[in-house]
């Protein structure tokens, strides 16, 4: 089982610094857009976790994940665009109810389970949505969602500023339920707080990746 410090390339003296500049390399060779693997994305992030925390071990992502699976997430999302479309706003307190009420259904609402452990744009693309992502490494703004009810977590970020992440903003390439249910507005790419975050749109699709 490779350490951490193997994982990502790095001296086991290697400060935070080195680490991330390892990690932003590491992360684009694994990426399953460049010929990596889902799997070896997984342990690139638990690697740089791992090290973030001081933890110098790390199991392997390709072993068996029941343990990890036991525990899920009730997840109800609308689509940004959706919200302002029919002239309703994030702070909404019936947000919700007026997109079911409302009829939307597709991707401009619904509801997916997902597993503790595993990231949310990963869930939401193995059940056949597009959400919009570029770097899945927490490098950009492109995958943001604003979290209105519940927690997700937010391991790795490179580029939300402090006031959107007290405003609920997280990164859902990177970002794990925490709680039995979650609440979340997606595709909110465009907000004035963090448009100039973005990654620019690659061509092969621009609707997931814009």
């Amino acid at each position: 089982m490779p350490s951490p410090f193997e994982v990502l390339g790095v001296d086991r003296g290697a400060g935070e610094e080195a680490i991330h500049r390892a990690y932003r390399r590491r992360v684009k060779d694994a990426h399953p857009d460049q010929g990596g693997s889902i799997e070896e994305f997984r342990l690139v992030q638990s690697s740089y976790e791992a090290l973030l925390d001081g933890d110098r071990e790390v199991e392997s992502q390709s072993t068996d994940r029941t343990a990890d699976t036991t525990l899920t997430t009730d997840v109800e999302f609308v689509d940004y665009e959706a919200v302002a479309d029919n002239g309703w706003a994030l702070n909404d307190p019936d947000l919700f109810e007026k997109s079911r009420a409302a009829g939307l259904h597709g991707t401009d609402y619904g509801r997916l389970t997902v597993g503790r452990e595993d990231p949310l744009l990963e869930t939401v693309e193995q059940c056949g949505h597009s959400w919009p992502y570029s770097c899945r490494g927490g490098a950009c703004a492109n995958c943001a969602v604003a979290v209105l009810e519940g927690e997700l977590s937010q391991p790795v970020n490179h580029i939300l500023p402090e006031d959107a992440i007290e405003r609920g903003i997280r990164l859902s390439c990177v970002g794990r339920p925490m709680t039995d249910s979650l609440k979340l507005v997606y595709n909110v790419k465009h907000l004035p707080s963090i448009a100039d975050l973005r990654l620019p749109p690659r061509p092969a699709d621009r609707r997931s990746s814009d």
